[in-house]
């Protein structure tokens, strides 16, 4: 299926997905977006701009997708992140090494976006990498090694009362709350307790181009729930079953780049297959690119990169591959889950995210340690 031949609401989930992305393309490299960025600079020199922009994103995010939730226009806990099966094991394991990858690789799976639009055929070359690992991890052998070892190590929260793993049914079961005003207590919790990080200090509250892209970054997430949890969402003309449009996970997604690269490989490689079709998935992440591009452009900062050294090589290749497998494994990137599913409140998504960190915290300073042993 293609946007031509897809159904009209199918149409509007991937030029739309296609236009939030090309937004934020251009946004994250006007302001130098980047989680892995933002835990080194935290290690490596206690500056915490970009890690409190990343903060800002992650409130604004917050509180738009439960709006949502709350106003009855998307149901949040139909996504991904908000099973009852709680893999635990996959989700830290996978975020660990997620991070770690990042970190050998100098940048996420969004920055690598990012800096492909800006002219890095070695971003290309680590994309490359980063997609052929995510598919062997969904549909490969290094899926068999996920599904055997990993996955089966789950909690059901369903015997503990639990409908599914959102920190607001969690806040219902043990206060007494209704589920609507447990949510809403949630949330402003949360949001309180970023908003305080983010804005007590002030360098950073005086920094509009930090303000302003994390406000926007965390708007662009909530679109992405409206559109494909609402707009995208109603009666398929050839089933007349009620179904999401156009998305890999046939649910509501918001922005995530890593199985997205994935699926964009497999459309590429089996392209007369007429059982695929482009996806919102797809969408975001050829508009991260252009949407960079065109900053690049604009500001006159396009340029070719290359690779700097053979060790250099090695250590995005390596870094591609524990991308591509830790983030199909913890089901997110720093943007899948560091934003969109941290948005939806799943217990499953702090713990990828914690495992993200720690992975990157880690190799940071273990590459800081073995730099000073040799200097």
């Amino acid at each position: 299926m293609d946007s031509a031949s897809a159904p009209p609401a199918a149409t509007i989930v991937l030029w739309g997905g296609f236009a939030l992305a090309l937004v934020f393309g251009a946004i994250a490299a006007k302001t130098n977006f980047c989680t892995m960025g933002a835990v080194s600079d935290v290690v490596n020199m206690g500056h915490w701009g970009r890690m409190r922009m990343w903060l800002l994103a992650i409130a604004v995010a917050l509180v738009g997708a439960n709006v949502l939730q709350l106003a009855g226009l998307v149901d949040l806990g139909q996504s991904i992140y908000r099973r009852p099966s709680l893999s635990w094991l996959s989700l830290l394991v996978g975020g660990a090494l997620f991070g770690i990858g990042m970190s050998l690789a100098g940048g996420c799976a969004n920055k690598n976006l990012v800096r492909l639009g800006g002219g890095s055929l070695r971003s290309f070359v680590v994309l490359a990498f980063l997609a052929i690992s995510s598919y062997m991890t969904l549909k490969g052998l290094f899926g068999q090694w996920r599904a055997t070892w990993l996955d089966p190590v789950a909690l059901d929260l369903g015997r503990f009362g639990l409908k599914d793993q959102g920190l607001g049914a969690l806040v219902a079961r043990f206060t007494g709350l209704p589920p609507a005003q447990a949510l809403q207590a949630t949330v402003a919790a949360a949001a309180a307790g970023l908003l305080w990080v983010v804005f007590k200090d002030k360098r950073f509250r005086t920094n509009p181009v930090q303000v302003l892209g994390g406000l926007a970054l965390g708007a662009l997430v909530v679109g992405g729930w409206y559109l494909t949890g609402h707009l995208g969402y109603g009666e398929n003309p050839e089933t007349l079953e009620t179904v999401y449009f156009a998305t890999n996970t046939r649910t509501l997604e918001s922005m995530s780049f890593v199985s997205p690269l994935a699926y964009t490989l497999e459309l590429l490689m089996l392209w007369t297959d007429r059982s695929l079709h482009l996806s919102y998935g797809i969408a975001t992440a050829l508009g991260v690119v252009l949407g960079s591009t065109a900053h690049a452009l604009a500001t006159a900062r396009f340029r070719w990169e290359g690779f700097a050294s053979l060790a250099d090589l090695r250590n995005q290749l390596v870094g591609a591959v524990l991308m591509g497998f830790g983030g199909v494994t913890a089901m997110g990137c720093t943007i899948g889950q560091g934003l969109t599913g941290i948005s939806t409140l799943a217990i499953g998504s702090l713990i990828a995210l914690a495992g993200i960190v720690a992975g990157s915290v880690a190799t940071l300073r273990v590459i800081n340690w073995r730099e000073s042993r040799l200097g």
